[in-house]
Parts: structure tokens; C-alpha cells; sequence
């Protein structure tokens, strides 16, 4: 997955700007660490819950600093990887 710079921030908002850099930083890593996951279903709980979190977060960037077209595949593409986690975890983790 490639992720390119924000083409436009709300407003040229450079709080925006920064803000969905470090979202897809953090949308890169989640992935990484998905790619990563291994062992037992409770270790690859613990990846999937941290993942659902930080799509959330990204979720919640994205929604406040992109518009248009970019917001809504972006929208699109986090809160369908965090829906899809979280049923993962609905199904196949325990909390403990």
C-alpha cells in the first residue's frame, strides 16, 4: 500500500498537514505490525486490538483534514480495515 502526501488540508491548515503525516505513519506501522503478527491467537489479539485503535485515530484525522474525494477513500479504506479487525476479534479473542 502506498500512501502520498496529503494533497489538501482543510483550510492549508499546517496543524492538518502534520497531523495526516502522522496518521499515515501510524496507518504504515499498524499494517507493518499486521504483516508481522505471528504465534497464537492471543498474540495476534493483542496486534488486531492495537490496530483497531489506531484506525480509529487515523479514522478520526482524516475526517477532520481531508475533503472530497481523498477523505472519502481514506474514510473508506481505514474504518473498513478497523470493522473488519474488529470482527476478527469479536469471533476469536477472549479478554482477559
Amino acid at each position: 500500500m502506498v500512501l502520498a502526501a496529503p494533497a489538501a488540508a482543510q483550510g492549508g491548515d499546517t496543524a492538518c498537514a502534520r497531523d495526516v503525516l502522522v496518521a499515515q505513519s501510524m496507518q504504515r506501522q499498524a499494517i507493518d505490525q499486521l504483516e508481522q503478527a505471528e504465534g497464537d491467537d492471543g498474540s495476534r489479539c493483542r496486534v488486531w486490538r492495537r490496530h483497531v485503535e489506531t484506525m480509529r485515530r487515523v479514522a478520526t484525522v482524516y475526517g477532520r483534514c481531508l475533503s472530497g474525494g481523498e477523505r472519502t477513500d481514506r474514510l473508506a479504506q481505514v474504518q473498513g480495515s478497523e470493522k473488519e479487525f474488529a470482527a476478527l476479534i469479536k469471533s476469536r479473542c477472549r479478554r482477559t
